[in-house]
């Protein structure tokens, strides 16, 4: 199926209005698809018992193999992943990397948050705690507005972030994330960012309430932190979505703001459109 292809589209001057000096080239083997060694460590883990019949209905949107083939990951590496939320790409990568790497978790600070938050907190760690023989002993360390110096600086050789940078632009610190993860990046080491993607033809809302935001709004927060723009993968692309819902991004599935008016034409959009970028933090 076309959406299960990496398309992997090097990024113009002209397209996307940044610095494209050092872009990837095609032959970067971190931009084909998963290599055999990945694609066989990764696939009794996707079909195992530990992930939900929920959960794996979303593979098809949310690509795991081919989002992770295109940031690079591969056991042995260190990989961070910011705000794992309930644990869904945790469940992958967590197996993958327990006998070869290391899984870093960087939860939200619990310091100033909901009450709502915290206990998504602690059911998060309760679920990775309980199951060593398959999570192994991940690495939880904090990641917020006042926790931007968690991550010690060159130690990680991936830093993933699934559908955040919208969370992190209400309280006006998303340049500060940003510039937090290139710290924390080895040279050399690579940035991955899933987000849902705005139109271009509005200006972006600095708050992203809809959870919308734009890519060049998204590659420019990196690139202002150092970040080099490597290569777009349209592999979460939904073109399907018009990005004009009434609960923004809400609306559609999973969350379905609206629960059962206009249930039907939601499941028949599907997930987000989602933006899939790979930045690396230039070597010395």
């Amino acid at each position: 199926m076309n959406r299960r292809l990496v398309r992997c589209l090097m990024v113009s001057a002209a397209l996307l209005a940044v610095p494209t000096m050092g872009m990837a080239q095609a032959a970067d083997p971190a931009l084909a698809p998963a290599s055999p060694g990945l694609s066989m460590a990764l696939a009794p883990i996707l079909a195992g018992e530990h992930r939900t019949e929920a959960n794996r209905a979303r593979d098809g949107w949310r690509h795991p193999v081919e989002t992770l083939a295109f940031f690079g990951v591969e056991p042995g590496q260190r990989v961070v992943e910011i705000w794992p939320g309930a644990g869904w790409y945790s469940d992958i990568l967590a197996p993958l990397l327990k006998d070869q790497g290391t899984y870093i978790a960087a939860l939200p600070d619990p310091n100033g948050a909901s009450e709502g938050m915290k206990a998504g907190i602690q059911r998060f760690k309760d679920k990775l705690a309980a199951n060593p023989g398959l999570y192994g002993t991940p690495e939880l360390t904090t990641f917020g507005a006042k926790a931007l110096e968690a991550m010690p600086a060159n130690s990680v050789d991936r830093i993933l972030t699934f559908r955040n940078v919208h969370n992190w632009m209400p309280g006006g610190w998303a340049e500060d994330a940003f510039k937090a993860m290139f710290r924390a990046l080895k040279p050399g080491g690579v940035l991955g960012v899933v987000e849902h993607r705005a139109n271009t033809d509005q200006p972006q809302d600095p708050k992203a309430a809809s959870g919308y935001v734009r890519q060049d709004y998204v590659i420019k927060l990196a690139t202002d932190a150092g970040f080099q723009l490597v290569a777009l993968s349209e592999i979460n692309a939904n073109p399907r979505d018009t990005k004009d819902h009434p609960k923004g991004v809400w609306t559609l599935p999973p969350t379905l703001a609206l629960k059962d008016q206009d249930k039907d034409k939601y499941q028949a959009i599907g997930e987000s459109d989602r933006m899939t970028l790979r930045f690396v933090k230039p070597a010395r």
